[in-house]
């Protein structure tokens, strides 16, 4: 049995896939310290890991993402939202998770695994191999590795790997890395330093270049080909997780009755306003006979929607293994883990999102011909309805969904995770 740390930002999107990952590594006979936020003791607990809590000064919330969308009364977005964003909740979190880090590899570990927005993990990764342990990066959010062949994150453009593609990937890759990231990055450099005597070794959403090993939990066909990839990139799809616990709501003969199923979330995060996605799903299609729209509100009382049409159904939560193959096209601001779920039963997409990396995710969406991106984290009635008739009367993007479906079934999951850790520890034990 070898020791392994687990880290991960402590908000919903980042702590489930570890936790999978937990679920996984314990099951293989491995001991697994999971690093994270107090809220999340239980889980990890459940997930057969030990929980190790993060400092107060590294345990960021949902609330206090919420705290930073708007400055002046402007909804932040895209680039601008992801520099203020990365600021007061990852870069002045770094201390925190400096002294966390070198507290429990003092403990002994024979593998760090890390979500990549653990970018502490790239101060790990600078020192030479022989005075840490092996790093593996996770990616729960879309690949946000600078390219040649693709423009910069939190852009949303499409890739481009023709000459003036490159062109334009290079003259943003710059402009992003040595322009506006530039501040955030002498921020994290002069962290690293404090706390141990080196830079970050790369740009810092980059650092899973610097690991042993990076893996990802989608499928190439929904991530853009890199040329330059890092050898270490491995896809492995999803990882499965148990379903929510909870037992289908009292209305769920509806939803098997139902000529055409539209199912609407705002995930588990950004999910303060209800009037970004599904009030205006909701009124797209309000009181038409032939629809059902389903919403999911995340875990908010579903009290908190008000008033709903007769054709629509709520609830905190969804086991998506049981609703999606009831689904005929999942509304959606991008989340990663539940547009897999979706695309997993080969469900066409309506994506609306531009915060964080939903810009990403929903760009991806539209590149692998599984939906509609609709550029927008506050789209009207009109284009969500517009948008949704058109993904039912083209079953190109189903077509696209189902390819993605079964790309996913053929991914390794848990097996290739296994394999790649395995493989790290080896090579630890040899070095």
């Amino acid at each position: 049995m070898s020791s392994v740390l687990a880290c991960a930002i402590p908000l919903d999107g980042h702590v489930a896939p570890m936790l999978a990952v937990c679920r996984s590594l314990t099951r293989a006979g491995h001991h697994v310290r999971f690093l994270t936020g107090a809220a999340y003791g239980d889980a990890v607990e459940s997930a057969g890991g030990e929980h190790v809590q993060l400092p107060k000064t590294a345990d960021i919330t949902a609330e206090m993402l919420d705290a930073g969308r708007e400055r002046d009364g402007t909804r932040l977005t895209g680039i601008r939202f992801a520099i203020d964003n990365t600021r007061r909740n990852f870069i002045a979190t770094l201390p925190g998770w400096f002294d966390a880090i070198k507290r429990e590899i003092g403990r002994g570990a024979a593998v760090i695994t890390g979500d990549i927005g653990v970018f502490v993990l790239g101060a790990v990764c600078a020192r030479p191999r022989s005075e840490r342990p092996a790093v593996i990066a996770y990616g729960a959010i879309p690949v946000v590795l600078l390219s040649r062949d693709t423009a910069p994150p939190m852009t949303g453009l499409p890739p481009r790997s023709d000459l003036l593609g490159r062109t334009r990937n290079r003259v943003l890759n710059r402009i992003v890395a040595h322009g506006i990231f530039r501040g955030l990055q002498r921020e994290a450099d002069a962290a690293a330093r404090r706390h141990t005597g080196a830079s970050l070794p790369v740009f810092l959403t980059d650092w899973p270049r610097a690991a042993d090993a990076y893996v990802q939990f989608s499928v190439p066909g929904f991530e853009y080909p890199r040329s330059d990839a890092p050898r270490s990139l491995t896809f492995v799809g999803p990882l499965r997780s148990p379903g929510v616990g909870t037992a289908p709501p009292a209305w769920w003969r509806d939803v098997e009755a139902a000529e055409t199923v539209i199912h609407v979330s705002q995930g588990t995060l950004a999910n303060r306003d209800f009037g970004e996605l599904v009030h205006p799903t909701l009124r797209a299609f309000a009181d038409d006979p032939r629809v059902l729209v389903v919403v999911a509100t995340g875990g908010r009382p579903e009290s908190d929607v008000g008033e709903v049409p007769s054709n629509a159904r709520v609830a905190r939560m969804l086991d998506y293994d049981r609703l999606m193959p009831h689904v005929d096209v999942f509304v959606t601001n991008g989340g990663y883990g539940s547009l897999h779920a979706a695309l997993a039963h080969g469900v066409p997409i309506v994506a609306a999102g531009d915060t964080e990396e939903n810009v990403e995710t929903c760009a991806r969406v539209a590149w692998s011909g599984t939906g509609v991106d609709l550029r927008t984290g506050t789209p009207s009635s009109d284009r969500i309805r517009a948008a949704v008739l058109e993904v039912l009367s083209d079953p190109s993007y189903r077509s696209a969904a189902r390819r993605i479906a079964a790309d996913i079934r053929d991914a390794p999951g848990e097996a290739g995770l296994l394999e790649v850790v395995e493989r790290v520890m080896a090579t630890s034990r040899a070095a």
